[in-house]
């Protein structure tokens, strides 16, 4: 059995992906987690799909989450969790924001936008929980603080400290932005998942 733990975060640009995938290795690492990361974001700012591979146990060798071994699926818009399910090891959880977010091919009528995506991924998943990110980001202030409010979600099925995930936070927040973050990361903590 390897100690390697796997989180595959999927969303499209413009969501802030790649500062939650950087703040969750901080934290892992202000853990004690030998930590690796890639990141895919080639279309990033144009609402293209965003995917960060994140790898942490005792020895990482490669950051790169394989097939059928991610332990969390860690979405940021329902479709793109529903791209990369192959990618969840069976038992693995799925943790997404009940948002979505047409891609090109919808929005230029070309194809349909699924129906129901959370029905499917409880019918599916053993272990889903979908997250009203976007509605908790506005009470802490800034909807673009949906991605705090979703690491806050996160930190609930994660044995790290809560103190920990704050220092990292106030790491990678600019200091401007950090009172409004720090309220985004405790409302996804204590009220972010719905089921």
């Amino acid at each position: 059995m390897t100690d390697i733990k796997n989180i595959l975060l999927a969303g499209v640009g413009g969501q802030g992906t790649l500062l939650a995938s950087e703040i969750l290795s901080e934290v892992l690492m202000l853990a004690g987690h030998d930590v690796k990361k890639a990141e895919v974001h080639g279309m990033a700012q144009r609402g293209g799909s965003v995917v960060s591979h994140v790898r942490y146990g005792k020895k990482v060798l490669s950051p790169t989450i394989a097939d059928g071994t991610a332990d969390i699926l860690f979405g940021f818009e329902l479709l793109e969790t529903c791209r990369y399910l192959p990618l969840l090891k069976k038992g693995g959880q799925v943790i997404v924001n009940n948002v979505r977010i047409s891609p090109p091919s919808v929005a230029l009528g070309q194809d349909d936008y699924p129906d129901d995506i959370p029905g499917y991924l409880h019918k599916n998943i053993d272990d889903a929980h979908i997250v009203n990110g976007m509605e908790l980001a506005e009470q802490a202030g800034n909807v673009r603080t949906v991605n705090v409010v979703l690491i806050g979600a996160l930190s609930l099925y994660m044995d790290i400290k809560k103190d920990l995930w704050l220092q990292a936070i106030k790491s990678m927040v600019p200091e401007r932005f950090l009172d409004l973050n720090i309220r985004a990361f405790k409302l996804g903590r204590e009220s972010g998942i719905t089921d």
